[in-house]
């Protein structure tokens, strides 16, 4: 299987909220203890706990630890329900937007200082046509981050599942930012039933920059979450996958995201396992 060997080994990472450490030495042993020396690294500790993380980049020198890329998290999210998360996911909610901005603009700061090049989001909810009274709203607001992002030489990544890859796509085109692109989470698809991962990769690949590793099955019941389960036990298919990404010539970071469960560090630890068999 030349294609996954290919798009994983070297360029695998872990997302550090996947872990939920406390403290940056804390991270670092549990990277230990998986086997994986990179990291997408969440900026919200760093930026509302500097008197504990402030000497992430001084550590992560020290103990040979690469930060691949950045992640900002937004204010009010509520993940009960997909219904609730539709109404409070991203920076669709007017009521937070003063202060996600806000954030997101101390992010960007902390981004570049750490040497870091792209930094994923959850943008929230996409309208799905230009009609959609809130696709101005959204466009203006996403523009502007893409815009301060230019300036500081970032790539922000819209992770995806949230809409359809064809929704995703559209509003891309109509944003018309080159330092935008897409995070890629199959799983997420699944989660919120919006269309098949594999087939999704095609529609998005003029704006892949990196893909979560995570795995899901499907709901039985329409307007409930479906799973979140450890790689390798749901409904991706992991070897059509790996697969595709040879075929796309993508060679972005495959960063394990794994936030179900209270084993975070065995089911990444086994994730990197799976994958590495099918490279074998």
């Amino acid at each position: 299987m030349q294609n996954i060997r290919e798009n994983t080994g070297s360029r695998l990472a872990v997302c550090s909220w996947s872990l939920q450490p406390a403290n940056p030495d804390q991270l670092v042993e549990q990277l230990k203890a998986i086997g994986i020396s990179r990291v997408q690294l969440a900026l919200g500790p760093l930026r509302e706990q500097p008197q504990v993380w402030g000497k992430t980049s001084e550590l992560f020198a020290r103990n040979k630890i690469e930060i691949v890329s950045g992640m900002i998290s937004t204010v009010g999210e509520d993940y009960s329900t997909p219904q609730t998360i539709r109404l409070t996911g991203g920076i669709v909610p007017d009521q937070h937007w003063k202060q996600n901005w806000k954030n997101i603009q101390a992010d960007a700061v902390l981004a570049a200082k750490l040497g870091i090049k792209l930094v994923t989001f959850h943008a929230g909810f996409l309208p799905h046509g230009e009609r959609d009274p809130t696709f101005a709203k959204l466009l203006d607001r996403i523009a502007r981050i893409a815009d301060l992002f230019a300036t500081k030489n970032l790539t922000l990544g819209f992770e995806t599942g949230q809409e359809t890859a064809e929704t995703l796509s559209l509003f891309l085109q109509k944003l018309g930012r080159r330092n935008v692109g897409v995070n890629f989470d199959p799983a997420n698809m699944i989660l919120y039933d919006r269309g098949d991962p594999v087939a999704a990769l095609h529609a998005l690949r003029p704006w892949l920059v990196q893909c979560h590793l995570k795995d899901a099955t499907k709901t039985k019941v329409p307007g409930t979450w479906g799973a979140e389960v450890a790689v390798g036990t749901g409904e991706v298919d992991w070897r059509s996958f790996f697969k595709t990404l040879g075929e796309l010539n993508f060679n972005g970071w495959l960063c394990i995201e794994r936030e179900a469960g209270d084993q975070r560090v065995a089911d990444i630890r086994t994730a990197k396992q799976f994958v590495d068999l099918l490279s074998a």
